[in-house]
């Protein structure tokens, strides 16, 4: 077990597995335990790992959602005021000027409109999901953990976090050592 340098802050616990069944075990009796702050990391997706979590469906789909109404709203009002206000064409006898007149052409109004509500749908799906993930973030202190790089290829980590209310540096490290993990390190800030 290292310890962190003298001085700086501690992030988590970081507990090593080698299969994914002891790790969703271990996030399932830290949840019965009262740990709110943990995360799970393996070199590829386990379901289990995700459920044991408690992840819940994310609000990106509402995001998206309505960046894309707020596009296609601007694109269609953008077509009608270029076409009806700002420079109307008298095209066949019409008067796009007239109030009522340009409901007549909005069928040409509907690719733009498309193209813009999938536009504007993707870029705040983008743009939401950096904002949620927290990215860009560049360094992340289990960088630094020794043996974490194994989370690439064949090892499971557990992390409880130091701003878990429950958390407690010795308390929280037996009980680490009682799952029967490989190794617990501290990860400093």
């Amino acid at each position: 077990m290292s310890a962190p340098a003298k001085g700086s802050k501690l992030f988590c616990l970081l507990a090593e597995y080698d299969n994914p069944e002891a790790l969703v075990v271990a996030i399932k009796r830290a949840k019965e335990a009262g740990y709110t702050k943990l995360d799970g990391y393996s070199p590829y997706g386990v379901a289990e790992i995700a459920d044991a979590l408690g992840f819940v469906k994310s609000e990106m789909a509402t995001v998206m959602l309505c960046g894309g109404l707020v596009g296609a709203t601007s694109a269609f009002c953008m077509q009608w005021y270029l076409n009806a206000v700002d420079y109307p064409l008298n095209v066949a006898g019409r008067a796009v000027s007239d109030p009522i007149g340009w409901l007549d052409s909005w069928p040409s109004f509907i690719p733009v409109t498309f193209e813009g509500g999938i536009l504007t749908c993707a870029l705040s799906g983008l743009f939401g999901l950096l904002a949620v993930c927290g990215l860009p973030r560049p360094h992340h202190p289990l960088f630094n953990a020794p043996k974490f790089e194994a989370a690439t290829r064949d090892k499971f980590f557990l992390t409880v976090e130091a701003n878990d209310p429950k958390f407690d540096l010795n308390t929280t490290k037996e009980f680490l050592l009682g799952l029967q993990p490989q190794s617990v390190v501290e990860v400093p800030e």
